[in-house]
């Protein structure tokens, strides 16, 4: 996997967690750089926690699945990216955003909003990636979009939280569909 598409990848993991952190910047009253690092930091550690914990448990069925690995890929990343868009489009949630930025609350969303990285990293056992490169690029850009999400939270409000996810989703659909081809020598 090249860089480009490594970046995207990270960019398309990174928007749950940017819609979350634009929610975050709606609820807090008053931002401060430490609301945002706490923020970036959370969901950035956990985006690159998650993956690696995918590829350990990938690499032990890397030699059984090794024949249809690439549609392994491109089915996790449709089923993820597709139900990024799903939930962007469907799904109506009119409870209030939550301030708090406390142990368990953070813990629970930096987990939720971190699920589909656990499997794109059982992806990652199937391809030529280096995985410590992988996650710190993927924890890095998490961190950093997280970040701007909260400030964009307390600017905007959410006016762009279902533009995010339906980026994310598409993005890692396509990134699928391009790991499929190229195995399947069309690219």
């Amino acid at each position: 996997m090249n860089f480009i598409s490594l970046l995207m990848l990270a960019v398309g993991l990174s928007m749950d967690a940017f819609a979350v952190a634009i929610c975050k910047g709606l609820a807090l009253k008053k931002i401060q750089w430490k609301h945002a690092l706490i923020v970036g930091l959370w969901f950035g550690g956990f985006q690159a926690l998650m993956p690696l914990l995918g590829y350990l448990v990938g690499e032990q069925f890397r030699d059984a699945i090794a024949a249809y690995d690439h549609w392994v890929a491109f089915g996790l990343l449709l089923l993820i990216g597709g139900n990024m868009i799903r939930e962007a489009l469907f799904e109506n949630e009119e409870t209030p955003p939550d301030a708090a930025l406390s142990f368990r609350p953070m813990l629970l969303l930096a987990i939720a909003t971190s699920i589909d990285a656990l499997a794109v990293g059982v992806t990652f056992a199937y391809l030529e990636v280096n995985i410590w490169s992988s996650i710190l690029l993927i924890g890095c850009t998490t961190c950093v979009i997280s970040m701007a999400g909260v400030k964009i939270g307390s600017l905007f409000g959410d006016r762009y939280e279902k533009k995010a996810e339906i980026l994310g989703g598409a993005i890692l659909i396509l990134l699928g569909a391009k790991i499929l081809l190229e195995h399947l020598g069309v690219l």
